[in-house]
């Protein structure tokens, strides 16, 4: 069968089309940029590569652009939409509702929909993706896969927060986490690379939104984003971690309104509220110039991760590995480098040489007296997207 996977992020959109259950790629590609006037696309088959620049104002033109591609008669992969049997979604908060891949139906929407305020950059994104692709495959069964799933094994006192117990009770205010597919795809491929059923993983997820989570034996038990996908990391224009007291002040002090501050910190801030760039790709470039601001943007990015290192150490009390990936992970060498320096103490030790490499494989970059290997292994959230919606329909 053939499985067509849906990768909808805050400013991308990564495909897949699947031949299932042999994992055959039958075509790939992205959208970057969006939202840009200068938005990239790329479409990739076994015989053919495009890219193009293009004006990308929103998530449903690009997905338009994406199954133009695959019906057309020179470049494309399928000759009707019926050949689609499945499209899988990623769908980033599940909220309570949902803590398995799962059927879309209207009801599942309207949950996606009511999450919406709690994940403003990627449900709505995610929704628009399942409401074009019921239009485009009619005859395909659309499946919803959860970032929120994976986390579900984190335990109760790391999950709760230090409010009434009320709003967990009656509200369902707590930690429920994000990236879950990546994360859950990359520590099982660092376990195996690693030969160790029982391992004590912190798994790194670099890109425009970012998080981190400590993996224990295969299970999550902590993640850097909370309630929603704001907290924690510097991400390419969300906050992380902020005090509390900031929200009060501008609204207050500075008299804004709680929709705008919402906006200010989920589109506004990160590393583009640091620097005026939201990609981190200009940031180095701009920082590599002698860009001051672009320069210090990129040293509190990786101070705030080795800070979360550190404490997820604690956590795991011990540490066999660090597994960078995500867009940035995966090919960012200066922030590799940056994130790895002075973390000797936790037996972490960067090889300058093997960070340099451009290979696209799982990989080891630590000094070979590293007692924490450092590893790189490219996430591929589509494939497992795909397994898990291929499970759910056979079964």
């Amino acid at each position: 069968m053939q499985v067509l996977i849906l990768n909808s992020g805050s400013s991308s959109l990564k495909f897949q089309l699947f031949s299932m259950p042999d994992e055959t790629i039958l075509c790939s590609g992205i959208v970057e940029r969006i939202g840009f006037n200068d938005a990239i696309f790329k479409f990739k088959t076994g015989k053919d590569a495009i890219e193009l620049e293009s004006k990308i104002l929103n998530h449903k033109m690009g997905l338009k652009l994406v199954a133009q591609h695959l019906l057309d008669k020179n470049v494309g992969v399928i000759k009707s939409p019926e050949d689609i049997t499945i499209v899988g979604h990623r769908v980033v908060h599940g909220g309570i509702y949902f803590s398995n891949t799962t059927e879309i139906t209207e009801e599942v929407k309207e949950k996606i929909k009511a999450l919406s305020s709690l994940a403003p950059l990627h449900n709505p994104a995610n929704l628009e993706g399942i409401v074009v692709a019921e239009d485009i495959f009619p005859k395909a069964k659309q499946v919803a896969v959860f970032d929120t799933a994976f986390h579900q094994s984190i335990p109760e006192h790391a999950y709760k927060y230090a409010i009434p117990n009320q709003f967990l009770t009656e509200h369902n205010i707590r930690l429920y986490g994000f990236h879950g597919t990546s994360h859950k795809y990359v520590s099982e491929k660092s376990m195996a690379f690693l030969g160790k059923k029982e391992s004590k993983i912190i798994t790194i997820h670099l890109g425009n939104g970012c998080s981190m989570t400590a993996v224990k034996n295969g299970k999550s038990i902590d993640h850097s984003l909370g309630f929603s996908p704001l907290s924690g990391l510097i991400m390419g224009t969300r906050s992380g971690d902020i005090d509390p007291s900031i929200i009060f002040y501008l609204k207050d002090k500075l008299k804004y309104h709680l929709k705008d501050i919402n906006t200010l910190l989920n589109k506004k801030s990160g590393m583009l509220g640091l620097t005026g760039y939201s990609d981190l790709r200009d940031i180095e470039i701009m920082a590599a110039k002698g860009n001051k601001d672009c320069i210090l943007a990129l040293h509190m990015n990786a101070y705030r991760i080795k800070k979360y290192i550190g404490s997820y150490a604690a956590v795991l009390n011990g540490l066999d590995a660090i597994v960078f990936t995500g867009g940035i992970g995966e090919n960012s060498k200066f922030m590799r480098q940056l994130i790895c320096e002075d973390l000797e103490f936790l037996g972490i030790n960067l090889d300058a040489e093997k960070n340099n490499s451009d290979l696209r494989t799982i990989r080891a970059i630590n000094k070979e007296d590293s007692h924490a290997k450092i590893l790189v292994v490219p996430t591929n959230e589509e494939l497992e997207i795909a397994k898990q919606s291929v499970d759910l329909i056979k079964n």
